[in-house]
Protein backbone atom coordinates (compact mmCIF):
# COMPACT_ATOMS: atom_id res chain seq x y z
CA UNK A 1 0.00 0.00 0.00
CA UNK A 2 1.11 3.80 -1.20
CA UNK A 3 1.36 6.89 0.84
CA UNK A 4 -0.40 8.26 -2.05
CA UNK A 5 -3.18 7.60 -4.18
CA UNK A 6 -4.96 8.94 -7.34
CA UNK A 7 -7.20 11.39 -6.69
CA UNK A 8 -6.04 12.77 -3.34
CA UNK A 9 -5.00 16.43 -2.99
CA UNK A 10 -1.36 17.24 -2.09
CA UNK A 11 1.14 19.79 -1.48
CA UNK A 12 4.11 20.34 -3.85
CA UNK A 13 7.04 21.23 -1.00
CA UNK A 14 10.04 21.26 -3.21
CA UNK A 15 11.34 22.11 -6.97
CA UNK A 16 9.80 24.91 -9.12
CA UNK A 17 6.26 24.43 -7.93
CA UNK A 18 6.90 24.45 -4.43
CA UNK A 19 3.61 25.94 -2.73
CA UNK A 20 1.44 24.39 -5.47
CA UNK A 21 -1.94 22.63 -4.49
CA UNK A 22 -3.64 20.03 -6.66
CA UNK A 23 -5.07 16.94 -7.37
CA UNK A 24 -2.77 13.74 -8.05
CA UNK A 25 -3.75 12.74 -11.43
CA UNK A 26 -0.86 9.99 -11.71
CA UNK A 27 0.76 7.76 -9.23
CA UNK A 28 3.73 5.56 -10.58
CA UNK A 29 4.71 2.85 -7.66
CA UNK A 30 7.87 1.40 -9.57
CA UNK A 31 9.54 4.93 -10.27
CA UNK A 32 7.70 6.85 -7.28
CA UNK A 33 6.75 9.62 -9.11
CA UNK A 34 3.15 11.67 -9.18
CA UNK A 35 1.79 14.04 -11.79
CA UNK A 36 0.08 16.77 -10.13
CA UNK A 37 -2.84 18.35 -11.49
CA UNK A 38 -1.50 22.39 -12.37
CA UNK A 39 2.31 21.48 -11.10
CA UNK A 40 5.03 21.06 -12.72
CA UNK A 41 4.44 22.09 -16.03
CA UNK A 42 6.46 21.29 -19.46
CA UNK A 43 6.38 22.59 -22.59
CA UNK A 44 6.15 20.07 -25.26
CA UNK A 45 6.91 20.22 -29.27
CA UNK A 46 3.91 17.72 -30.27
CA UNK A 47 3.88 16.63 -34.00
CA UNK A 48 0.53 16.90 -35.64
CA UNK A 49 -1.97 13.32 -35.25
CA UNK A 50 -5.51 12.44 -34.99
CA UNK A 51 -6.44 13.94 -31.57
CA UNK A 52 -4.31 17.26 -32.70
CA UNK A 53 -3.98 17.48 -36.41
CA UNK A 54 -2.10 21.08 -35.86
CA UNK A 55 0.58 20.08 -33.76
CA UNK A 56 2.75 22.65 -32.47
CA UNK A 57 4.09 23.45 -28.64
CA UNK A 58 1.64 22.38 -25.45
CA UNK A 59 1.74 22.72 -22.07
CA UNK A 60 1.68 19.96 -19.60
CA UNK A 61 2.30 18.37 -16.33
CA UNK A 62 5.70 16.57 -15.51
CA UNK A 63 6.17 14.07 -13.08
CA UNK A 64 7.49 15.04 -9.94
CA UNK A 65 9.09 12.57 -7.21
CA UNK A 66 6.39 11.58 -4.49
CA UNK A 67 8.97 12.82 -1.58
CA UNK A 68 8.32 16.53 -2.75
CA UNK A 69 4.54 16.13 -2.32
CA UNK A 70 2.89 16.02 1.11
CA UNK A 71 -1.26 14.65 1.18
CA UNK A 72 -3.67 18.28 2.27
CA UNK A 73 -5.86 16.82 4.96
CA UNK A 74 -8.70 19.51 6.08
CA UNK A 75 -6.13 22.27 3.56
CA UNK A 76 -3.24 21.39 5.70
CA UNK A 77 0.15 19.47 4.99
CA UNK A 78 0.86 16.36 6.61
CA UNK A 79 2.56 13.45 6.98
CA UNK A 80 0.63 9.74 6.02
CA UNK A 81 1.05 6.67 9.33
CA UNK A 82 -0.86 3.41 8.65
CA UNK A 83 -2.95 1.76 11.18
CA UNK A 84 -5.06 -1.53 11.42
CA UNK A 85 -8.98 -0.66 12.45
CA UNK A 86 -11.42 -3.05 12.38
CA UNK A 87 -9.00 -5.80 10.34
CA UNK A 88 -8.62 -3.24 7.58
CA UNK A 89 -5.41 -1.58 7.05
CA UNK A 90 -5.95 2.17 6.27
CA UNK A 91 -4.06 5.44 6.24
CA UNK A 92 -4.29 8.53 8.17
CA UNK A 93 -3.09 12.10 8.99
CA UNK A 94 0.03 11.68 11.55
CA UNK A 95 -0.83 15.47 12.35
CA UNK A 96 -4.46 15.13 13.28
CA UNK A 97 -5.10 11.26 13.69
CA UNK A 98 -8.20 11.53 11.07
CA UNK A 99 -8.68 7.94 8.94
CA UNK A 100 -7.77 9.81 5.46
CA UNK A 101 -9.08 6.22 3.83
Amino acid sequence: MHRIKKGDMVKVIAGKSKGEQGKVLAFDPEKNRVVVEGCNMVTKHQKPNQANPQGGIIKKEAALDASNVMILVDGKATRIGFRVENGKKVRYAKKTGKVID
